[in-house]
């Protein structure tokens, strides 16, 4: 479970300070997606930076089952991303030189004590998600032999390498058409299902919103909370 509380971030903007995210309050909890929406500049992609703890809020609390993570170091919040947040951004940004099962793998030796003994082991989770995100077959390919799709898949299971409870999701479709912008949300709502996550996904399509158990709305970084009676099939 996530929990977000009184959340307000705000930035210098010269001699007074802008208010990005304004007294924001919500709850993901696991196997749920919370749909995050509003308008260009509302604070969608700043909420989620907080939620992932690569900004602390001027006030709040983010709450990940019994840990306020607004609470910890920099080197403590930098070992919670590793084991507990899988960050999925806008942007695949895969490594070019690296295979998409590389692409994974390589989440194992990112500060983990031990991870050398673990490579055996680490390649066959990657395999295991790579065939969860429909990807069987393709892990020796490099991004450049992938379709915009697949890497956007490859970035998702990647997300997912070290079993998060907490998956934060950023315009995953931004890039692609609506077909595979649709196929890219449903595999988010099964993996979510699936692996027992709590999901805040930011999305401008509304489209998707109501396969997702939850909406937020922001505007001019305040919430608006609607929740949806369509559940995801």
């Amino acid at each position: 479970m996530i929990r977000l509380e009184h959340l307000t971030l705000t930035f210098p903007d010269g001699d007074r300070r802008l208010t990005a995210v304004d007294d924001v309050s919500l709850t993901a909890h696991a196997g749920t997606v919370t749909g995050i929406t509003g308008p260009s500049g509302s604070g969608k992609s700043s909420l989620l930076a907080v939620a992932a703890t690569l900004i602390r809020p001027d006030a709040g609390r983010v709450m990940i089952d019994d840990t306020d993570v607004t609470a910890l170091s920099a080197t403590e919040a930098a070992r919670l991303r590793r084991d507990e947040i899988g960050i999925v951004f806008q942007q695949p940004n895969l490594l070019p030189a690296l295979t998409a099962r590389e692409q994974l793998s390589v989440m194992n030796e990112l500060g983990a004590k031990g991870s050398r003994g673990r490579r055996r082991a680490t390649a066959a989770r990657a395999d295991e998600l790579l065939d969860a995100v429909g990807l069987a077959g393709h892990g020796d390919k490099r991004p450049h032999q992938l379709s915009g799709g697949q890497r956007q898949r490859v970035n998702i299971a990647r997300a997912l390498m070290n079993d998060p409870s907490v998956l934060l999701v950023d315009e995953p479709t931004s890039a692609l058409d609506q077909e595979r912008g649709a196929r890219i949300i449903e595999l988010i709502l099964r993996l979510t299902a699936e692996l027992d996550t709590a999901t805040l996904l930011v999305t401008h399509d509304l489209v998707h919103l109501p396969r997702m158990h939850a909406v937020v709305t922001l505007v001019d970084g305040a919430l608006s909370e609607r929740a949806l009676a369509a559940a995801p099939a």
